[in-house]
């Protein structure tokens, strides 16, 4: 399928929809690569600026690398920048984040063998790999801080999308541990695989998982945690998916990721995906 890039917005992480027409990445703005899609964007305000850190597909490589997006109008349109991690094996998935006034970033590197945490050395166009954080193939590892721990959520079968891990630590360094309750989730395709930025609504934690049935990445889904300890794991599905394939090309075919941030009261702004499966077989003719 082939992936671009979207931003919506609306009152609540719930309800959300497009803040204008059509995507505002696709893989013709890559400039640097030569590129089959973008995907997976997670952003970070810095600076008085929106960030987008995205996979970039790179046709030549066959392997996906991290790459960089601005934008200085309140995130609704972007500029690309240009490729900013490359590594030996697939990235993907960049889930960015701020600690103590420091960037990192915990992207998917499955073919590592492991969750790696990296740094920037110089935000936003420098990263270094900092730690090996949890050994194993584990797509989308999503991170949270959440009653002074740390918090993981990694799907352990990444080609079946149907098993979610947990683990926490003390110290973002770690050491590492599996939560007893782990897997969370077992052989469920609908509510696996994790789909983007964990949300701390008050004393809750929101997650959001990638929907794979009938096919991988179709739409999002939300649960709210209510119980986060070392022993206790509760969570609750919304009513509603949060994003559901569109009627645009663009996005017809499939939605599998969000990352929002709440602006005010009563706005939030999130950049997500969309998959057209039809504009990929025609790049294949």
């Amino acid at each position: 399928m082939t992936w671009s890039i979207g931003i919506y917005t609306g009152d609540s992480p719930y309800r959300l929809a497009p803040a204008k027409p059509g995507p505002v990445l696709t893989a013709a703005d890559v400039n640097d690569v030569t590129a089959d899609f973008v995907a997976d964007p997670f952003m970070l305000r810095r600076d008085s600026r929106w960030h987008m850190f995205f996979e970039v597909m790179n046709r030549e490589r066959a392997q996906g690398e991290i790459a960089l997006a601005t934008s200085d109008d309140d995130g609704l349109s972007w500029t690309y920048r240009q490729v900013v991690i490359k590594e030996p094996f697939h990235l993907s998935y960049p889930y960015v984040f701020e600690w103590r006034s420091e960037c990192y970033m915990v992207p998917e590197t499955l073919g590592a063998g492991a969750i790696w945490l990296y740094k920037a050395d110089d935000f936003p166009i420098r990263w270094s790999r900092q730690r090996r954080l949890i050994d194993g193939s584990h797509a989308d590892p999503s991170i949270v801080r959440f009653a002074d721990l740390w918090w993981m959520f990694s799907c352990s079968a990444p080609y079946q999308h149907d098993v979610l891990r947990l683990y926490f630590a003390r110290d973002l360094d770690g050491p590492w541990k599996e939560h007893p309750r782990s897997p969370i989730v077992r052989n469920d395709k609908c509510r696996a695989r994790p789909a983007g930025r964990l949300l701390q609504m008050d004393d809750r934690v929101i997650r959001f998982a990638q929907d794979c049935v009938p096919q991988y990445g179709t739409r999002v889904r939300g649960f709210e945690i209510s119980e986060l300890t070392r022993d206790r794991y509760v969570e609750t599905e919304l009513k509603l998916p949060v994003l559901s394939p569109g009627i645009d090309d663009w996005n017809r075919s499939g939605m599998h990721h969000i990352d929002a941030h709440q602006l005010s009261d009563d706005r939030w702004l999130a950049c997500v995906d969309g998959a057209n499966r039809r504009l990929a077989i025609d790049k294949r003719q």
